[in-house]
């Protein structure tokens, strides 16, 4: 695992990372964000590098309803059932094109924070968060995370708990 100093790559985060980190800061939560080289892209690679179970993971997945966004905060072990989402909002979904999530929350897929958004999302939070005592999730760039725990990702994010996750027949 070869981690770098949180503020390197900067200029190639675009300022993302630094305005997660004031988001974070700024909610009294610590400057707990780590950069990998290797990159931290999916919720498998982030695992990898973090050195952590891929439930840890706390991945974002972007969804559209129309022009709004909103955020699912998932387990990394976890598939993202669309329908369930629907139903937690009230809401018709579409997974978010990659260009347009850029433009609305000011991140890269792969480096979607759950805070520091230029447009706020309307945010849920995967129940199955909440059986884990520490969580990795995504710090403004696809080579950025940040250590968190669930209660501190509902509070930051001003989400709602909800149950999302896609069950697999048995």
């Amino acid at each position: 695992m070869s981690q770098r100093d949180s503020r390197d790559g900067q200029a190639e985060a675009g300022g993302s990372v630094e305005r997660v980190r004031q988001a974070l800061l700024a909610a009294g939560h610590p400057d707990t964000i780590r950069g990998f080289p290797e990159g931290t892209r999916s919720a498998a690679e982030a695992a990898a590098a973090v050195g952590c179970d891929v439930a840890q993971i706390a991945k974002s997945i972007v969804f559209r309803a129309g022009d709004r966004p909103v955020l699912v905060i998932a387990s990394g072990a976890n598939r993202v059932d669309p329908a369930k989402v629907e139903a937690a909002t009230g809401l018709r979904v579409e997974p978010a094109k990659g260009r347009w999530v850029r433009e609305v929350t000011g991140f890269a897929i792969g480096g979607v924070s759950p805070v520091g958004h230029l447009t706020p999302p309307l945010v849920l939070l995967d129940e199955d968060l909440f059986r884990l005592p520490r969580l990795w999730a995504a710090a403004g760039s696809p080579s950025h995370v940040f250590e968190t725990e669930a209660g501190a990702l509902l509070r930051l994010s001003g989400g709602q708990r909800a149950a999302i996750r896609e069950e697999t027949p048995a």
